[in-house]
C-alpha cells in the first residue's frame, strides 16, 4: 500500500523525490477530483497554478491530467503565479475550486499541494478530511487524460491570470497616490512568485521599486527558506539601509505572506504588521467589520476591536479556519501569526501583494515612515513585544503533549499564569495580558513556542520556560 497522505495546516507537503512524487501528486489530485464530483461539480472548471520550486510546473500538469481524466475542466495558469492571484482567478472564472502546487515557505527540498473551494479560500477541515479519505491507496485507481488529448478536447486551457487580478486591485485602491509619492521601496520576492508584481502595479511614477531575489532559483540562496522572517530577510534589511529605502516589503515563496522592515533596517514582526493593517482599515480608511485572528496572533487586535466597536473572532491556526470564519462573518480582515492577511472585497485568502500595497498606502496617507507607524500604533494600544522559537523534534508526539499538559506551571518568565487555552496547541495566559503558546507545526516535524507580552525584558525568559515545558531544553 502507498504511503498515507495527510493534509496539515495548509495542504499536504513532502520532500521532493521522497514522498512528494508524481504518483503521489496524482493520487492527491484523484482524491480532490472524487470529492468535487461527490459535491456535484461534474463538468465544472477548476484553476490549477504553481510556484517556482523544482518541477512545480510539471507537478501542476500532472494534477491537471488527473482532473481532466475525471471529466473536469482545467484552467492552467501560463506560468508561476502568486497564490492570491490563483485564488482570485477561481472567483473571476466562476470555477468550482483550485489546486495550487506550492510548499509556500518550506525549505527548498519540499513541495506541496493546496486545495481551494469556489470562494478561492481554504476548504474547511471536514472537507479536507473527506478529500484525504478519497485519496486512492494505489496509482492504478487514478484516472488520467494525457495533456495533448485534454487540450485537443478543450478540457485543458492555459490562461494568463494577471490582467483580471490587476484590474481587481485597481478597484480596491487608487494606486496613483502611491506611484506619485516618491517613495523608495525595496521588495524582496525570495526567489518566488512575487517577482515583478509590485513593479507592475506601482511602476511608472516618482516612486521607485527595487527588487531583489526576483529570479527563479529553487535552492533559495542567501536564506534558509523563503519565509519572510529573520534570518531569511537579513539581506533585505541590510540592503534597505544601504540603498536608503523607505521600507522593505518581503513576499514569501508563493506571495501569500508579507514581511516588512522599516527605514532603519529593523524587522517589523508579523503581529505588528497585522495590527497596523487593522488600524489602517479602521482608522485611516474608516471602514468597519469583524476581525478574524488565529490564537497565535496579537492581542492588539482585541484592543483595536474594543476601541472601534467591532467584534474579534479567534480561530485555530491556519487559513482552513480563518477563511470559513471570514466568509461566515463578512470580516473586514483576517490573518495569522505567520504573516498571512486577507481582506474584505478580495477573496478569503492570504494576499501578500495587497497587504504590501495597503501598508504603502498607509505610509502615504499619514506621511509617516514605518518606524513612525509603529510608534503611532503603540500610542493607541500600548507596546507589545513578540518572538517565536521553532525546534525540530523526534519521538512520540502524544508523550510530548502529555508532558505539556502535566506541567501546570504557576509562572512563566516570572509572570503568573492565569489560564490555559487548548483550542489549538497549549496557550498559557499571563497576568500582563500576554501569552505563551506551544503548538506542533501542521506541515513539518517542528514544535513552535511563541509569546507576546507587554514587558520587553520578559520575552526571552518566557520562551526559555516554554522550551523547558515542551521538553526541548
Amino acid at each position: 500500500m502507498a504511503r498515507d497522505i495527510k493534509f496539515g495546516t495548509d495542504g499536504w507537503r513532502g520532500v521532493i523525490a521522497g514522498d512528494y512524487t508524481f504518483d503521489n501528486v496524482r493520487r492527491c489530485a484523484q482524491g480532490f477530483a472524487s470529492y468535487m464530483l461527490q459535491q456535484g461539480h461534474a463538468g465544472d472548471a477548476f484553476v490549477i497554478g504553481h510556484d517556482m520550486r523544482f518541477h512545480s510546473e510539471n507537478f501542476a500538469l500532472a494534477a491537471a491530467e488527473v482532473l481532466c481524466g475525471n471529466g473536469l475542466r482545467v484552467l492552467l495558469t501560463d506560468g508561476a503565479t502568486p497564490t492570491p492571484v490563483i485564488a482570485f482567478s477561481v472567483v473571476r472564472k466562476s470555477a468550482a475550486g483550485a489546486i495550487n502546487i506550492t510548499a509556500s515557505h518550506n525549505p527548498p527540498t519540499d513541495n506541496g499541494f493546496k486545495v481551494r473551494d469556489h470562494t478561492g479560500g481554504a476548504i474547511a477541515p471536514e472537507g479536507l478530511q473527506q478529500i484525504e479519505a478519497m485519496i486512492p491507496d494505489d496509482i492504478s485507481s487514478v484516472k488520467v487524460m494525457p495533456a495533448e488529448e485534454a487540450i485537443e478536447r478543450q478540457m485543458l486551457v492555459r490562461f494568463d491570470p494577471a490582467p483580471d487580478y490587476i484590474e481587481h486591485i485597481n478597484k480596491l485602491i487608487d494606486l496613483q497616490p502611491i506611484r506619485d509619492a516618491g517613495l523608495k521601496v525595496l521588495v524582496d520576492t525570495m526567489w518566488g512568485n512575487g517577482a515583478g508584481w509590485f513593479t507592475r502595479l506601482l511602476g511608472g511614477g516618482k516612486t521607485e521599486i527595487i527588487e531583489i531575489h526576483n529570479q527563479r532559483n529553487p535552492i533559495f540562496p542567501e536564506m534558509k527558506r523563503p519565509e519572510p522572517i529573520p534570518p531569511n530577510i537579513d539581506v533585505g534589511l541590510r540592503k534597505t539601509v544601504e540603498l536608503g529605502a523607505d521600507v522593505l516589503l518581503v513576499t514569501d515563496g508563493d506571495a501569500d505572506r508579507l514581511g516588512a522592515g522599516d527605514e532603519k533596517g529593523t524587522f517589523l514582526n508579523q503581529l505588528q504588521v497585522y495590527a497596523l493593517l487593522a488600524y489602517y482599515l479602521l482608522e485611516v480608511r474608516g471602514l468597519r467589520g469583524p476581525i478574524v485572528k488565529t490564537l497565535s496572533t496579537t492581542s492588539m487586535l482585541n484592543k483595536l476591536g474594543a476601541m472601534y466597536g467591532v467584534p474579534v473572532y479567534e480561530t485555530g491556526v491556519g487559513f482552513k479556519y480563518v477563511a470559513p470564519k471570514m466568509t461566515e462573518t463578512d470580516a473586514l480582515i483576517g490573518g495569522e501569526e505567520s504573516g498571512g492577511y486577507a481582506f474584505r472585497g478580495n477573496v478569503p485568502e492570504r494576499d501578500g501583494i495587497l497587504a504590501g500595497i495597503y501598508l504603502l498606502d498607509m505610509m502615504v496617507r499619514l506621511n509617516m515612515k514605518p518606524s513612525q507607524l509603529i510608534d503611532l500604533l503603540f500610542q493607541k494600544v500600548g507596546a507589545h513585544y513578540y518572538d517565536r522559537v521553532d525546534r525540530r523534534f523526534t519521538g512520540n508526539r502524544e508523550e510530548r503533549q502529555q508532558r505539556i499538559i502535566s506541567a501546570k506551571p504557576e509562572t512563566i518568565g516570572g509572570l503568573k499564569v492565569t489560564g490555559l487555552d487548548t483550542t489549538d496547541g497549549y496557550k498559557f495566559l499571563l497576568e500582563d495580558g500576554g501569552w505563551m503558546l506551544i503548538r506542533f507545526s501542521g506541515t513539518e516535524p517542528v514544535m513552535r513556542v511563541y509569546t507576546e507580552t507587554t514587558q520587553k525584558d520578559r520575552v526571552q525568559a518566557i520562551l526559555r520556560d516554554g522550551l523547558r515545558i515542551a521538553g526541548l531544553e
